[in-house]
């Protein structure tokens, strides 16, 4: 997908970019390839691939949940990377507050050059491990969405994802083919974390690339106190019955 096609392939969706848009896209590209030269952020560096695998694949997330194309909604993004989906999310609305959660400094510290080159304003960068983070009072059940994308097994992901949700937020999984299988999985870790699953969507991404499925799940209690549990034990220990 080269630039050109992910412009016209955003159209199609209803998404006309900016030039400055567009700028700020090409930059994006420029700064992952060069920065990834000599800090390990990505296999996926040629530029077909960055704009379909990485910068298409997360604006998905506009497809199956309008409200981020254009409301002014507060947004998590746990285990982001190199910025995937929450800086594209924020390239095409502007108005999102987005709070990214990294547990490597150095990938932290890419975000914040990058960040200021695309003049990007309203974007927090948290270093720190989820688990750590979904303690925290200044970010525990702070967010309208929280979200993740290929960072753990959905029964793992709820215990770092649910905690940092408002009650009447939504934590939505970005998952592979497998999605029905792991969510058969988390179905006991949802309940006690405080969510329920509202919906699921899925999307087959352009060039025979796979299918990507959403879980979305509403936060409709608060989640116990003692979750999440210490760095490390939801990964060791999921939640189960």
């Amino acid at each position: 997908m080269k630039p050109e096609e992910f412009y016209q392939a955003l159209a199609a969706k209803g998404i006309e970019l900016s030039d400055t848009q567009k700028k700020q896209f090409e930059i994006y590209f420029h700064e992952l390839v060069e920065t990834n030269k000599v800090m390990n952020l990505t296999t996926i560096i040629e530029e077909d691939q960055v704009y379909l695998k990485h910068f298409y694949d997360s604006l998905v997330l506009d497809f199956v949940d309008e409200k981020l194309l254009t409301e002014e909604l507060t947004l998590c993004d746990v285990g982001s990377g190199a910025g995937f989906p929450s800086i594209p999310l924020k390239i095409v609305n502007p108005k999102l507050k987005i709070t990214i959660v990294d547990s490597l400094n150095k990938r932290i510290k890419f975000l914040d050059g990058l960040v200021n080159k695309l003049g990007l304003d309203d974007v927090t960068l948290v270093h720190g491990r989820a688990e750590e983070v979904g303690k925290n009072k200044l970010y525990r059940e702070q967010f309208d969405i929280v979200t993740a994308r290929a960072v753990a097994a959905l029964n793992i992901l709820t215990e770092l994802c649910l905690p940092l949700s408002k009650v009447d937020g939504t934590f939505i999984a970005m998952k592979s083919e497998k999605a029905p299988e792991e969510l058969e999985h988390a179905t006991y870790s949802i309940q006690v974390l405080g969510g329920k699953v509202s919906d699921q969507k899925s999307f087959e991404l352009p060039n025979n690339e796979g299918i990507r499925n959403f879980i979305f799940i509403d936060k409709v209690k608060n989640t116990p106190g003692k979750y999440p549990r210490k760095p490390g034990t939801p990964a060791k220990k999921p939640l189960v019955k």
